[in-house]
């Protein structure tokens, strides 16, 4: 069915997003996961590090490619061949958000917007709870992919997430 690009900070990967990756890679052919670059937005994890991230935790995936861009989601929709953004939505709030998002994109670019509900263990689980929780030193193992604990644990030995 072609390809997806799905787009996101992903400050760090969790559960939740591979939930959504993995659906997505079961209807289109490839799935693009593309982290946004925002220079004027410093993240927790280094975009580098982020893209490392996600292609260790979707090795299983063999439809899935890693990449970053900077600038409009339509624009690197365009330019690595997508014809559907993906994103995925928790709750009400979300898909408030996005589906204004998905109406601007359609209007500016002539791209469509999948929604994938957040669903099971990790439907609601959120890149910002996770790292208010690592930084204080709490367990968010159940709520990122093995590498994401090791790179927690490793950015601060003293803490063993």
């Amino acid at each position: 069915m072609g390809v997806a690009l799905y787009p996101g900070s992903f400050d760090p990967i969790h559960n939740g997003h591979i939930a959504v990756i993995e659906t997505v890679s079961e209807i289109f052919e490839t799935v693009v996961v593309a982290v946004a670059d925002n220079s004027r937005k410093v993240g927790t994890v280094p975009t580098a590090d982020r893209i490392s991230l996600i292609e260790q935790s979707t090795q299983h995936l063999t439809n899935v490619n890693v990449t970053m861009f900077s600038g409009l989601t339509i624009h690197a929709a365009r330019d690595l061949g997508a014809s559907c953004l993906v994103k995925g939505v928790r709750n009400s709030s979300d898909f408030n958000d996005e589906m204004t998002q998905a109406a601007m994109n359609a209007a500016s670019g002539s791209i469509r917007t999948l929604f994938v509900p957040g669903f099971g263990a990790h439907g609601l689980v959120s890149s910002r709870f996770i790292r208010e929780i690592a930084s204080k030193g709490g367990d968010v193992s159940s709520s990122v992919p093995p590498p994401v604990v090791e790179y927690l644990n490793s950015s601060n030995p003293s803490r063993q997430v």
